[in-house]
């Protein structure tokens, strides 16, 4: 009994003597900790650098300042993302300057963000947010910018210039007779998802190593409402006249109507395969605008003409365009459509096949040359302080005017329009005649008339490939179509009075594709 006793009290010692231990191990560890905690935080916090384990854009920015910092993000950058978004359709291949959407990574608010890191005015958060960035690394994704308008203008002008792209329905009058052409299902840009990939590509710098497929969809055509073409059409006939005080020039209206019930001429479209004529009701007034003479229009607003060749069809195509649109008169408010007013190119019309580029090519087209008027046009209405509505360029420089000043049409897909926004009407006065196209415009000019200049300046240049075409025909090594640079460019309209600019207004931002220089094989 009492060896027992005495056992128990020896036990008893050893169990508190290890519970002490313990206990002081434990201590002293938690001690060992702190000071360690403290030590760290000592030396990390509050330095006037980033934290080790921070990364900006994939980039290890650990202990450097926010200068340094910058200028490494900022050269990565730089280093991965190129000029050009090149897109693919099939065999159309074009491209969209990440200048024109004026993309940029917002570097700096990205640097500010993970500087503050670990930089809370707390000691303890500080401290355990410098373990944290040890043990596991952060990167701060810089947001990306850019102009969503623009890049939204940009995909609807390639989406126009695929190839086969829809065509849609429209129509012209052509003397006594409405033209309806119908129109033809195509394939048109998916905008939302181009601009989707587009995006994602430029955040993880991906696109400079491939070209983006764009996503397509086959649209139809709009269908052919003749309610509305009758309403927009139709007109009650009135004389041409113009008053003195105030100065006011009012067109004649020729009276315009269908010949025929809207069901006859409904039925008469669902007979017909691509083109339905329906024959109008013209009452014409008994007093023109040219009866009224040029004393309506006492005031040259603007002139613009363009050089052509000599080549015989492509002349006539200039003439008969020209033919169209001399003597229109727009009243104030009103929008001019070149492609209503000269109605479509074919070959009853009295078209010639002449010169035109398609798909990086020059070859014969109907109607070759009239993008000529229109670019004509174009700059006589600039130059004249008009609303320009519609306008595209071509898809490559053209011979008779710089980079960023032609206007491209197409009829059923592309159009050039403007706006009369002055107070007065205007007439439109054109000629074609020996190798220069001329556009005048006549009206009257305002109490503070600005003077109007146009300056385009080329952003930047896009050389020319050479490609090699077998079975031409032609012997191996001649040149079979000359190459020439691409390039963008930005258009400005400056306006001015007594010489002095007071507004300068962006026209446009466009971007030309080089003319592949085409060998034979």
């Amino acid at each position: 009994m009492i060896f027992k006793n005495r056992i128990l009290r020896e036990f008893n010692m050893n169990d508190n003597s290890i519970l002490k231990t313990f206990i002081i191990l434990v201590f002293a560890l938690l001690l060992i900790i702190i000071i360690s905690f403290c030590i760290f935080g000592i030396f990390n916090v509050k330095k006037d650098v980033m934290f080790n384990g921070i990364y900006i854009k994939g980039i290890n920015v650990s202990g450097l300042s926010k200068e340094d910092s910058k200028k490494v993000v900022y050269s990565h950058i730089e280093k991965n993302m190129p000029d050009d978004i090149l897109l693919v359709y099939e065999d159309y291949e074009t491209s969209i300057s990440i200048e024109q959407i004026e993309a940029s990574f917002k570097i700096d608010e990205a640097v500010e963000k993970a500087y503050e890191l670990g930089k809370a005015d707390n000691f303890f958060i500080d401290t355990i947010t410098a373990i944290k960035l040890l043990i596991s690394n952060i990167n701060v994704e810089p947001s990306l910018e850019y102009n969503s308008k623009s890049l939204d203008y940009l995909i609807e002008n390639i989406s126009s210039k695929l190839p086969d792209t829809v065509k849609q329905s429209s129509y012209y009058i052509e003397g006594k007779n409405l033209i309806i052409t119908k129109g033809k299902e195509g394939p048109v840009v998916v905008t939302d998802e181009l601009k989707r990939i587009i995006m994602k590509k430029i955040v993880d710098l991906s696109y400079s190593k491939e070209k983006i497929n764009m996503p397509t969809v086959i649209k139809q055509p709009d269908k052919v409402d003749l309610k509305k073409i009758r309403n927009e059409i139709y007109k009650e006939q009135k004389n041409a006249y113009y008053t003195a005080n105030p100065r006011m020039v009012y067109a004649e209206v020729n009276g315009v109507d269908f010949n025929e019930s809207i069901d006859t001429v409904q039925k008469r479209l669902d007979e017909s395969e691509n083109e339905c004529v329906v024959p109008l009701k013209i009452t014409v007034p008994e007093v023109t605008i040219n009866d009224l003479g040029m004393e309506a229009f006492p005031n040259k607003l603007s002139t613009f003409s363009t050089k052509y060749s000599s080549n015989a069809d492509r002349t006539t195509n200039l003439k008969i365009a020209a033919s169209k649109i001399n003597g229109a008169v727009i009243m104030p408010g009103e929008e001019f459509s070149y492609n209503k007013v000269v109605g479509e190119r074919t070959i009853a019309a009295g078209y010639k096949n002449a010169k035109i580029f398609s798909e990086g090519q020059i070859i014969d087209g109907l109607g070759g040359g009239i993008c000529q008027i229109s670019s004509t046009l174009y700059n006589a209405a600039v130059y004249a302080n008009l609303e320009i509505i519609s306008r595209r360029n071509h898809q490559f420089v053209t011979s008779y005017l710089p980079a960023g000043r032609d206007a491209t049409v197409v009829y059923g897909s592309t159009d050039f329009k403007f706006k009369n926004n002055r107070n007065y009407p205007i007439k439109i006065v054109a000629v074609v005649s020996k190798g220069v196209a001329t556009m005048e415009i006549y009206g009257l000019k305002e109490e503070n008339e600005y003077q109007v200049e146009i300056e385009s300046k080329v952003i930047s240049s896009i050389p020319y490939k050479t490609v090699y075409q077998s079975k031409t025909g032609k012997r191996k090594g001649s040149v079979i179509q000359k190459g020439s640079n691409g390039c963008k460019t930005k258009t400005y309209k400056i306006l001015k009075i007594n010489g002095r600019e007071v507004e300068r207004e962006l026209l446009s931002t466009d971007t030309y594709n080089a003319v592949n220089r085409i060998i034979a094989k």
